[in-house]
């Protein structure tokens, strides 16, 4: 099997991200997604702070369509092999799929230790949503 790459999400920007831990040696990527900037309307300031934590992060940042750009990273260092951290988003589930059938890669995703363990429905677009019902679970 040869060495995987990583690929680096929004949902996991830590240092301790899973894949990091398990494969040390392996190359990452983060890729600005194009399609969500334009329909989300990421703030600059939510922007600048994801790219504060990649800044702490042994990662290559690219920008553009996530399935094209991590296809090329992966053929570039000649491996079908692709390790990633597990989201709640829909999107990313896609995605995962278009990897395995557009650009033949086999996906492993690992599994985070949730910040907050909690089930129903979290708003995930605004930060300060997550934190409000996050602060009222971890410090009633």
């Amino acid at each position: 099997m040869s060495q995987p790459i990583i690929w680096i999400h929004g949902d996991c920007l830590s240092p301790a991200h899973p894949a990091l831990q398990k494969y040390p040696e392996a190359s990452a990527i983060w890729v600005w997604d194009e399609k969500l900037l334009l329909e989300w309307r990421i703030s600059l300031k939510r922007i600048l702070f994801i790219y504060e934590c990649l800044l702490e992060l042994p990662v290559e940042i690219n920008r553009g369509d996530v399935v094209t750009e991590i296809g090329k990273f992966a053929s570039a260092r000649n491996t079908t092999n692709l390790v990633t951290s597990n989201s709640p988003s829909p999107q990313f589930r896609d995605l995962c799929q278009r990897l395995t059938t557009e650009m033949g890669l086999e996906v492993e995703i690992l599994e985070v230790e949730p910040f907050l363990d909690r089930t129903g429905y979290i708003d995930l677009k605004r930060f300060s949503r997550y934190w409000k019902v996050a602060q009222q679970e971890l410090f009633p």
